[in-house]
């Protein structure tokens, strides 16, 4: 396809229409060159996502009963990753739309097919270079659609809080606190009033009742015998 690309203009969907965008944002390309289907059937294609948001574009891509939706798919995402990891002025992927997307004829393989009568036909395969941008949405969109999204304001917040610099905390002072005084009082009076309960209930030690042996005087044998 020869000639100024019409379709390479920025546009986005609003509604059910197509309408130019005036602001200028950071756009991203990726290119996929010399690919085995033909243009016509890319082109098809491309026209379905052509000025959608880019996470709903492959979505409509991945749902697509079209062979040609898994290239545009791939080219798509080198796209989306390009904003993402570029060096000065990265992107999110949920402020990204296909502004831009087209098809231009690559280089026809000829091959030939054996047909009645010693006649042969001609075979064309032809190739395509599929182009795919996606750009920033701009200021005035994207407060609208964060002010539509349910929860955007706490995310903001949480996401404002995180990138603060945290503040090192001190080491905390292990202090014995009143409550924990009069508990350590209460258990040590518990404790003596157990120990003289259990002296109180000690029986006392059980008094011999057997009669103490008396020693006799030694008697000696002559004695015995008088």
């Amino acid at each position: 396809m020869t000639g100024p690309k019409l379709n390479e203009a920025p546009v986005r969907v609003s509604g059910r229409r197509r309408v130019r965008v005036k602001e200028e944002t950071p756009s991203f390309r990726a290119r996929g060159r010399y690919l085995r289907v033909s243009p016509y059937k890319v082109r098809e294609v491309l026209d379905l996502i052509r000025g959608l948001d880019a996470e709903r574009a492959r979505e409509t891509l991945q749902l697509s009963d079209r062979d040609a939706a898994t290239v545009v798919d791939k080219v798509l995402a080198s796209a989306m990753a390009n904003g993402e990891n570029h060096h000065e002025h990265p992107v999110a992927a949920d402020e990204l739309y296909v502004s831009a997307c087209y098809a231009d004829e690559g280089p026809t393989l000829k091959r030939w097919r054996p047909r009645a009568r010693g006649r042969a036909t001609r075979i064309r395969k032809r190739t395509c270079h599929v182009t795919v941008i996606v750009s920033r949405f701009p200021e005035d969109e994207l407060r609208e659609r964060r002010a539509r999204q349910p929860g955007a304001a706490d995310r903001r917040r949480r996401t404002a809080a995180s990138r603060r610099p945290r503040k090192q905390a001190a080491a905390p002072v292990e202090e014995t606190t009143p409550v924990e005084e009069e508990a350590t009082t209460e258990d040590a009076v518990v404790d003596e009033t157990v120990e003289q309960e259990a002296v109180e209930e000690t029986p006392a030690a059980d008094v011999a009742t057997e009669p103490e042996a008396i020693e006799e005087p030694a008697v000696d044998e002559e004695e015995k015998s008088e």
